[in-house]
């Protein structure tokens, strides 16, 4: 079989990552590959130098490196959007600009396993969990290998798939998927995208057994350092977005049903969310 012209579009979104966006372009272009990779880099008019490094280092290494941006700021849903647009890449590998990889092989390894499963929709790995200080807050000790169904993803269960260790297959779902007009209003669009890739397609998430990549908290993360009232709303709203715009079975609904009352209902109670608690319970029930 002939390979295509482009195995890999790495997708990186990036909006005032200055601190951070060098060390994650430089874990792109130290990749070992049999094949041929892009790099595209969305960036969304950011206010520090972001886009001077990313402009700096497409000079640098011309027709390796290319900048997606506007003149004017998109969000993070609409800049991802843009980038998946213009991906050639049989697959696609995700980092977003404030986190990087750490093994050279990681996108062979990954390529490698998916083109010999072929239910493997998206293939992630272990990462390792560092703080601004670069400190290392989280790691596991014993990597061992995962793998996720679509009913898994929908009530949680997504150990170790962050975005900056997902690849997934570049098909039409994928492409689909910014038409949708719910995904435009969610918080976790990762979550999201594995969702409606799964429920498109036949097939499962793999994790590989190894540490490749290193995850960022800081406090301009979407979810990483957020004030925790803040976090719990955004938790919820994704929630019913999920439930509202997700196919399944009966088992599933009283399984979604038993995490809303656990974790979410509560909550919504306390902050006088009467009429959201009852339509989440009524579309449960």
């Amino acid at each position: 079989m002939n390979k295509p012209e482009t195995m890999v579009s790495i997708c990186c979104v990036t909006y005032n990552h200055g601190k951070y966006i060098a060390e994650a372009l430089e874990g792109f272009l130290m990749q070992k590959t049999n094949f041929n990779f892009e790099i595209l880099v969305g960036e969304d008019c950011s206010t520090d130098n972001t886009r001077n490094i990313v402009q700096d280092y497409c000079l640098k290494y011309p027709g390796r490196i290319r900048m997606v941006t506007d003149e004017v700021n998109v969000g993070s849903i609409k800049n991802q959007v843009r980038i998946f647009d213009q991906a050639k890449g049989k697959y696609i590998a995700m980092c977003d600009g404030d986190d990087y990889w750490v093994d050279p092989l990681k996108l062979q390894k990954q390529v490698d396993f998916m083109e010999c499963h072929e239910d493997s929709v998206i293939c992630c790995h272990y990462s390792r969990v560092i703080d601004e200080d670069g400190e290392v807050v989280y790691v596991h000790p014993e990597p061992v290998g995962l793998e996720f169904a679509y009913e898994d993803i929908l009530i949680g269960k997504k150990e170790e798939t962050r975005i900056c260790s997902l690849m997934l297959q570049n098909k039409e779902a994928i492409n689909q998927i910014s038409s949708q007009e719910w995904y435009h209003k969610t918080f976790g669009a990762d979550t999201f995208l594995k969702l409606y890739a799964l429920a498109r397609q036949n097939g499962k998430i793999y994790v590989l057994p190894e540490v490749m990549s290193v995850y960022r908290l800081h406090r301009n993360g979407v979810w990483s350092m957020i004030d925790a009232k803040l976090r719990k709303r955004r938790m919820i709203s994704d929630f019913n977005i999920m439930i509202n715009n997700f196919e399944y079975s009966s088992v599933y609904r009283k399984k979604l049903l038993n995490i809303y009352i656990k974790e979410f209902l509560l909550f919504d109670l306390r902050n006088l969310n009467i009429d959201k608690a009852i339509n989440t319970l009524l579309t449960l029930a």
